[in-house]
Formats: C-alpha cells, sequence, structure tokens
C-alpha cells in the first residue's frame, strides 16, 4: 500500500513539474498565437529550412545556415512575446522586426540581439549585447537566465518608438527618429511593417510561446 502511495505521490509530482514547465496552454488575452506547436505552418526560411523544425511544442533552430525563419505575415505596429533558451554556451540568434523577405534584417529592417551575453569567447561591442537594436541602439544590461534555462522577450513597436523587455528588465526605449544618421545603412528603420522571425546563427536555439498582438 505504501509503495502505491508513494508511486501516486511522484506520479502527481511530475505532473505539476511537466505543467509547470510547459506553460504555453493558450495566449494571453488580446494575442494570437504564431507557433501552432505542431510544425512551421505560417513560416518560411530564408535559408537551409532544415535548420529549422518543431519538436515537443518549440521552435528549433538546430545550427547556423538557416538564415532567417519569418512569418508569411507582414506586421506593422504590435506587442510580441516569446520565450528563448540555449542548448550550449556561447549561442547567438536574433528577433527580426518590419523586416523585408529579402535582405539582412539587421539593416532592412531591423534586429533585436539575442546571444550569451557571459559566454561569448569575444568582446562585445555595446550594440551586440541581448536587447540591443543591432548595430543602432545598445541595451542595458540583460538578466541573462542561466544556459537551458527559458527567458522571456517582449517587444513593442508603436510607430516610431520600439521598446525590448528581457525577462520583465527593459532594457531598449527607443525613438527610431533619434537615428537618423543611421538611415542610410540602415533602411530598415524607417519601415512601417514588415515580417518578424528569428535568426539562425551558431549553435541550438529554442522558442516557445511566441505571441503578438496588433496595436491600432
Amino acid at each position: 500500500m505504501r509503495t502505491a502511495f508513494k508511486v501516486c505521490v511522484v506520479a502527481i509530482a511530475c505532473a505539476v513539474v511537466a505543467q509547470a514547465e510547459d506553460k504555453s496552454a493558450k495566449p494571453p488575452e488580446g494575442f494570437t498565437s504564431l507557433f501552432n506547436g505542431k510544425n512551421l505552418d505560417g513560416w518560411k526560411s530564408t535559408g537551409k529550412a532544415e535548420q529549422w523544425a518543431a519538436e515537443e511544442g518549440v521552435i528549433v533552430c538546430k545550427g547556423g545556415g538557416g538564415g532567417y525563419l519569418l512569418t508569411d505575415k507582414e506586421f506593422g505596429d504590435f506587442e510580441f512575446r516569446c520565450e528563448y533558451r540555449w542548448g550550449k554556451a556561447a549561442g547567438n540568434s536574433g528577433v527580426a522586426l518590419r523586416t523585408p523577405e529579402k535582405g539582412d534584417p539587421a539593416y532592412a529592417g531591423m534586429e533585436i540581439q539575442l546571444i550569451d551575453d557571459e559566454g561569448w569567447p569575444g568582446k562585445l561591442a555595446d550594440y551586440q549585447h541581448t536587447g540591443s537594436i543591432y548595430d543602432v541602439q545598445p541595451a542595458k544590461a540583460a538578466a541573462n537566465k542561466k544556459i537551458g534555462e527559458w527567458n522571456t522577450v517582449r517587444i513593442v513597436a508603436k510607430g516610431r518608438k520600439v521598446t525590448v523587455e528581457q525577462n520583465e528588465k527593459e532594457l531598449v526605449n527607443a525613438n527610431l527618429d533619434d537615428y537618423e544618421k543611421k538611415f542610410e545603412k540602415h533602411p530598415g528603420l524607417k519601415r512601417e511593417k514588415g515580417f518578424i522571425g528569428f535568426q539562425s546563427y551558431n549553435i541550438r536555439v529554442e522558442f516557445r510561446n511566441v505571441y503578438i498582438k496588433e496595436l491600432k
């Protein structure tokens, strides 16, 4: 009887842990899920498509060479949320905003940098740290979780304002018109809408709870 009771307790505990791990049941109120949890319908790769996959309810970038995984739909003003985690140290990725289908999103659109700030083997420029608008607006110091743990991202693009939060800490609050000198190199700063997506750069990175709310 005691053995059966112990087994029951362990099973309940495991179920609770599993439920806590997967807190993605449905989008927050007012948001739409961009990922169905099963396949990459609604997404397209700009590089090697085989580097992208849907596995156990997460979007997986297996490594470099996959370019960007972009939404099929364009978005203008929005609040975007997702979670990401690295498979091991020294990961590098990013979130593309308002990007056209062709061209480097870091310039043709905007790229919000995601990187293992502590584990990156070389010295990073100030605009290369997590949360930065790449090569445009440096971010405040990020509060990264340990490798293997999930980090949250919240990005709001409303007109000329872009704010970026990671793990509920604001890293960037930018007015794009303040960077007029960057417009020639970064024409994407002038775009009003475009695709959203994730960057394939070097190692495995996973994304889940990918939600968006379009703003009026």
